[in-house]
């Protein structure tokens, strides 16, 4: 888990008006608070989520015929083409070679929008076109010599679903089409305030960020803030904390509820979390460090972070799968 970090004195400037503009639309507009955080943790959780398998592809290497298969997946962090004339984007995995039983093989993953998946199961000829593609795309990427002769598994992925999602999310392993199209600029997130405080002085009782305002996720934190370039030396504390698994009333579901001690913290500011869906990262500048593994996967959408001022206390509530 990577925490971002910034030298920069605009930068940290920026950041300060835009915690000071957030807690003002927090104290005078709550529910736009609300659903601006909201849609922050759902795109933040939607971009980091895991690729899902669709399909697998068995086709051999060179002259050998070495076995090859290519794991076809669905993953929100790749776009959809702008257009049906465009080329499709698609990013794909580092390649490893495996030994099960008798059979040698190498294994590859390719990953496309969910939404270009979708369209091709509509339509036979698509789809056996976006296979070619795959084929194609890892040829390309790894210079290899694949036959254009190939057939459908009958199971979606070979292999784990650990090593899958291993092999596509590891930094620098991802390698994307060189013709995958750009999306356009996203309004900050000291924009987005910026227009739902503009929106509250005209008094529009309807006040929500419109969807299509931002193109691009979220980051992935919670609660994120810009560092100082000042360094301190002291080593921050893990700060006293409790984890409870919580079922609800009818037992079908569990949740999990951290609470955290923050003696010394004044503002939400000063925090910085990040939840992924097996852990969490709380960091306040060189007082406190929490780094928690959580005991089973959780749903990074419905997490709620609060902190009380009085207490000097955050408290976190997610759901688990």
């Amino acid at each position: 888990m990577e925490i971002p970090s910034y030298d920069n004195n605009a930068a940290l400037q920026q950041v300060n008006q835009f915690w000071s503009m957030l807690d003002d639309m927090s104290q005078n507009n709550p529910e736009a608070y609300r659903t601006f955080i909201e849609r922050q943790l759902r795109e933040g959780a939607e971009f980091h989520s895991p690729p899902q398998p669709h399909a697998c592809i068995r086709t051999s290497v060179g002259p050998k015929e070495d076995i090859l298969y290519i794991n076809m997946c669905g993953w929100k962090r790749v776009p959809a083409a702008t257009s049906y004339s465009d080329p499709i984007p698609v990013c794909g995995g580092r390649m490893e070679k495996e030994t099960e039983e008798k059979e040698h093989y190498s294994v590859v993953d390719v990953a496309f929008n969910p939404e270009v998946l979708e369209m091709a199961e509509k339509d036979k000829h698509e789809k056996e076109k976006l296979h070619l593609l795959a084929v194609n795309f890892i040829q390309q990427q790894h210079k290899l010599s694949l036959s254009q002769h190939y057939k459908l598994t009958k199971d979606k992925i070979k292999g784990s679903f650990q090593d899958m999602k291993q092999r596509l999310m590891s930094p620098h392993t991802c390698k994307s089409s060189p013709n995958k199209t750009q999306s356009e600029p996203a309004l900050s997130l000291l924009q987005q305030i910026s227009s739902l405080r503009m929106a509250e002085s005209n008094e529009d009782s309807s006040i929500q960020l419109s969807m299509e305002q931002e193109k691009k996720p979220a980051r992935p934190g919670l609660i994120e803030v810009i560092s100082s370039t000042e360094s301190d030396q002291s080593q921050p504390q893990q700060p006293q904390h409790h984890l409870t698994v919580c079922p609800d009333s009818s037992g079908s579901s569990r949740s999990l509820k951290l609470s955290v001690e923050l003696p010394g913290v004044r503002s939400v500011s000063q925090c910085q979390l990040s939840v992924s869906q097996d852990d969490i990262l709380l960091e306040v500048e060189g007082i406190y460090y929490l780094h928690l593994p959580f005991p089973g996967l959780v749903k990074e959408e419905t997490c709620v972070a609060t902190f009380s001022k009085k207490k000097q206390t955050l408290n976190v509530t997610v759901t688990m799968f």
